[in-house]
């Protein structure tokens, strides 16, 4: 394993410790409001130092950008690390056992490693770049599936940006009618993982932010799929409008989504 993946899952199993622990005991978890639909726990919290300790322990210099903290710059910024202490808080918060901890490393703007982690089912999907895609150690590949028909889509809504209800609900219908089954199940990164993992055939979502998706990103495209914006373009990092799935569905989703973008999503 190389060395920094190694520290990203030590770091993703620390933060997973904290939060199993928790988990165990939701009552005295404390829960502010941080923006419309959008929560943060002391938790997240506890997560994200966790992670950022073990990191620079190993790493002093590097770069750090957290959901929580922001941007911690090092003196080295050529090596970045983008962290998720905690996809899925609604989920954590409601008592649903569906969340992950992501981590991924950038090397000269490149993402290099990447490490997703479910502490509840003790799952971790990790990536280096040029190497695969893993979970638990085993190689895994995104299923190449060629037509809609068929196919197991998963999504998230887009509960942050309600404007693009209309569209997302438009996009939503186009490619339902056409798949065997959607799925919502309140993780990107997880969504991401199980995308890389053939579990479901592909995934979108509107406005995600870099740590929703870098770990995810990188585990797609190690396990042999392709990571677009809604036009089939790199715009995704910026917009967050993102679509991951094998290079024959994508073009199948992309002209069904196409129609229904309008200039706000075209991105």
């Amino acid at each position: 394993m190389h060395p920094m993946l190694n520290i990203a899952v030590r770091a993703a199993r620390n933060a997973g410790t904290v939060i199993v622990r928790a988990f165990e005991q939701l009552d005295k978890v404390e829960i502010e409001k941080k923006g419309t639909n959008d929560f943060v726990t002391s938790v997240d919290l506890s997560a994200e130092q966790t992670i950022i300790e073990t990191i620079r322990k190993s790493y002093p210099n590097h770069s750090i950008i957290s959901e929580e903290a922001g941007e911690l710059k090092g003196e080295d910024n050529d090596y970045q690390w983008i962290i998720d202490p905690l996809d899925g808080t609604t989920n954590f918060v409601k008592g649903i056992p569906h969340f992950a901890v992501s981590i991924a490393l950038k090397v000269k703007g490149k993402l290099d490693q990447a490490v997703i982690y479910d502490p509840i089912r003790g799952e971790l999907f990790t990536a280096s770049r040029g190497k695969g895609a893993q979970l638990n150690g085993f190689r895994i590949r995104v299923k190449q599936h060629k037509e809609l028909s068929g196919a197991v889509l998963a999504t998230g809504f887009p509960f942050k940006h309600k404007q693009h209800t209309n569209a997302y609900l438009d996009i939503f219908k186009a490619l339902f009618t056409k798949t065997a089954d959607m799925r919502r199940a309140g993780s990107a990164a997880l969504d991401l993982a199980y995308v890389a993992a053939g579990r479901v055939d592909g995934f979108f979502e509107i406005g995600l932010k870099p740590w929703d998706t870098a770990a995810g990103e990188l585990l797609v495209i190690e396990a042999g799929g392709l990571v677009t914006d809604f036009s089939g373009g790199h715009g995704h990092a910026k917009s967050g409008n993102t679509v991951a799935t094998s290079s024959r569905l994508l073009k199948e989703m992309l002209k069904d989504m196409r129609p229904h973008l309008g200039e706000a999503l075209s991105k």
